[in-house]
């Protein structure tokens, strides 16, 4: 059993992740980070004997602060009981030499693994979507990091407008091809108030339907190198302003429908991997 929690501008996101359950909990922005880990072990520690958890600050850019304020929040996370380690969510083109070493040490203490968000390694998605960095920026993040042993998590969108299978098969290869050791999959969701609206409305995007997601996950995980591990097969949208896939408010269907497609299909992870 894990917990995850994200700092977001001071608030926190719980989630607790066991097997295929998950629950989430959210907690009010003007506490310190300890007064928002009790509260979130308070929520949740009943249902377990002994829990242990890792401190996820998973939205926006975590490393995205002075020095000497990241260690204090990192330290200040660690510091509470039964954290056994950190999830730090970040770009890229965030992560000077100063930050790299600050995470080199906090690895040498616990367990930690950063997260980046590709998103996609086709360039003219990335310009698209105003990713913000090239290719190679990518590459360059993800090598210092591995060049101290630290886990990097990569997340990935499916259905990006414009992409075909072939195009989300050259992203598992960039993905294969570097010291990534994990990976998140993730719908891409209509939203109201974002451009990807617009295009939806005007007919100009079609989001995927449960069939299409799923063959393309499929492709996916057959496509991945065997060791990488898979945090994430699908996500979640905002209800309240989710425009389409409506599907994927079901995320229990979503999920039987996914675990039963794999079996069907005698999935494994790596079955189409080559190594180049």
């Amino acid at each position: 059993m894990l917990i995850f929690w994200s700092l977001v501008r001071n608030s926190v996101v719980l989630a607790v992740y066991l097997l295929f359950s998950v629950a989430c909990f959210f907690t009010v922005h003007e506490h310190s980070i300890k007064e928002q880990i009790a509260k979130g072990k308070s929520q949740t520690s009943a249902k377990w004997d002994h829990p242990r958890y890792i401190a996820y600050f998973q939205a926006f850019t975590n490393t995205y602060a002075p020095v000497d304020t990241l260690r204090q929040k990192y330290e200040e996370a660690l510091s509470q009981p039964d954290i056994v380690g950190l999830s730090i969510a970040t770009r890229p083109d965030c992560l000077g030499e100063d930050v790299v070493e600050l995470l080199a040490e906090l690895n040498s203490k616990t367990k930690l693994w950063v997260e980046l968000g590709l998103q996609t390694a086709k360039e003219t998605s990335a310009h698209f979507i105003r990713r913000g960095y090239d290719n190679d920026v990518f590459t360059d993040a993800v090598k210092r990091l591995a060049a101290h042993d630290i886990s990097v998590v990569t997340h990935v969108i499916v259905g990006l407008p414009g992409e075909t299978k072939e195009d989300l098969l050259e992203t598992m290869d960039y993905i294969n091809s570097l010291p990534i050791e994990g990976v998140k999959l993730q719908l891409l969701h209509v939203l109201e108030h974002t451009d990807l609206a617009e295009l939806y409305r005007s007919g100009q995007y079609t989001p995927l339907t449960l069939e299409e997601y799923i063959d393309l996950l499929c492709a996916c995980i057959a496509r991945l190198r065997p060791d990488i591990v898979l945090h994430r097969l699908t996500g979640d949208g905002d209800k309240n302003i989710l425009l389409a896939p409506l599907w994927s408010l079901n995320k229990r269907h979503v999920l039987n429908t996914i675990h039963k497609t794999l079996r069907q299909r005698n999935i494994r992870q790596g079955m189409d991997f080559a190594e180049k």
